[in-house]
């Protein structure tokens, strides 16, 4: 990656130093036809070979956010043995009676990443200010259950309680038709985890509202307050994402296709977009629209036509359209996985900080100035951690 990177910076030089004697060989020979020619081809070789360098550097930043580093292979392999030589008594959760009382503050985070969950609920606990008010919901599938459920065994959440479950248990998801394919290889779209937000009523029936977090987020400020937030009968949560001096920056028509008359008649391009990564959800509303029923049905639509771009966010602008209170930006900065120029003080000053993007804090491509924001929450003097080979 760094001989790449190398290469790209040595063949932008060249480019300078290309275009700075072709325009002296113009003012000294202007007459030498062939001289330019020649120079001209050279400087286009050199244009195709940064093409080519910078084509292989994306490919491999994107290969990279894709392969789960060997240290978090070794971690889950680790936990899973030890999970499985415990007794069934020694493998449940204390508090499990606060687990449906919807009176408390619910957070969840879908994922089969053990450290990014521990960073998810161990910074949500940290920054709370009642923090044995807290029920962590963290929902993964049946590969990585053993394992998240062994390390929240050794760790765990001070006076906040936890509760973990394996989607493979919902029976009633076999219901629903979540066939679509995606023309993908990146895990971020085809993970059927990304789209379980879509089934949260199912998923706690007894619940009135919960706050979801992605799990490349880290929470830096209680956030009780979200709970006394007045949704005015919407739906969703979120801060927005329409402003176009901001890296995030999104309009309708970028993920979403307007040519298509059915999208064009019921949608307004120019509606402001919003982010998932910390969402407050009114579970009660959404059942009410029946709005998991609605994300079928543009589900349904967009594998038989090219509706919109492959993810959830844009069958989210889809589903939850009409339906969104706007949250003040200070509940969450984006851009901490994809731009190196996010304004430091927003960073601080922010509820939760969200690493959208490839470049994950776990990863060895992560952008080393946000690194920090996620590292402090993982103990790496922890001998599971060092027996792996995991370090800050």
């Amino acid at each position: 990656m760094i001989q790449i990177c190398q290469g790209v910076h040595s063949a932008l030089q060249k480019m300078r130093h290309m275009e700075a004697s072709l325009s002296k060989a113009n003012r000294a020979f202007p007459d030498c036809s062939s001289m330019a020619s020649k120079l001209r081809a050279m400087n286009h070789n050199v244009e195709e070979q940064l093409r080519s360098q910078q084509r292989q550097a994306t490919y491999l930043v994107h290969l990279a956010a894709r392969t789960t580093p060997k240290g978090l292979h070794c971690l889950s392999m680790r936990l899973t043995a030890d999970y499985f030589a415990l007794g069934p008594e020694q493998r449940k959760f204390p508090n499990e009676n606060k687990i449906n009382d919807p009176k408390l503050y619910h957070y969840a985070v879908f994922s089969d990443n053990v450290l990014a969950s521990a960073v998810v609920v161990n910074s949500t606990v940290s920054a709370a200010k009642e923090e044995e008010k807290i029920v962590f919901h963290v929902v993964t599938n049946s590969l990585y259950f053993p394992a998240i459920s062994m390390w929240f065994l050794l760790n765990p959440p001070g006076s906040a309680t936890v509760h973990i479950q394996n989607m493979d248990n919902f029976k009633w998801l076999s219901k629903y038709s979540t066939s679509k394919k995606y023309d993908s290889n990146d895990p971020r779209y085809t993970s059927e985890l990304n789209y379980l937000r879509f089934y949260l009523p199912e998923i706690f029936p007894a619940l009135h509202k919960i706050v979801l977090f992605d799990h490349d987020v880290v929470v830096q400020q209680d956030l009780s307050g979200l709970w006394n937030a007045n949704m005015e009968g919407k739906v969703i949560g979120a801060v927005q994402t329409c402003e176009e001096s901001e890296s995030s920056f999104h309009r309708m028509n970028m993920l979403i296709n307007f040519s298509d008359p059915f999208i064009a008649k019921r949608f307004d391009v120019n509606a402001c977009t919003w982010a998932f990564g910390m969402n407050l959800l009114d579970l009660q509303q959404w059942r009410r629209h029946n709005l998991t029923a609605v994300y079928h049905k543009y589900l349904q639509m967009g594998s038989k036509r090219p509706l919109f771009n492959t993810g959830s966010l844009p069958l989210g602008w889809l589903t939850f359209y009409n339906k969104t209170m706007v949250l003040d930006r200070r509940w969450q900065v984006l851009g901490l996985g994809s731009d190196s120029a996010v304004d430091g003080n927003e960073i601080e000053q922010s509820a939760v900080i969200h690493y959208d993007g490839v470049r994950k804090p776990w990863l060895d491509i992560a952008m080393r100035r946000y690194k920090n924001y996620w590292t402090k929450f993982v103990n790496f003097d922890c001998p599971l951690l060092q027996r792996c080979n995991l370090q800050a």
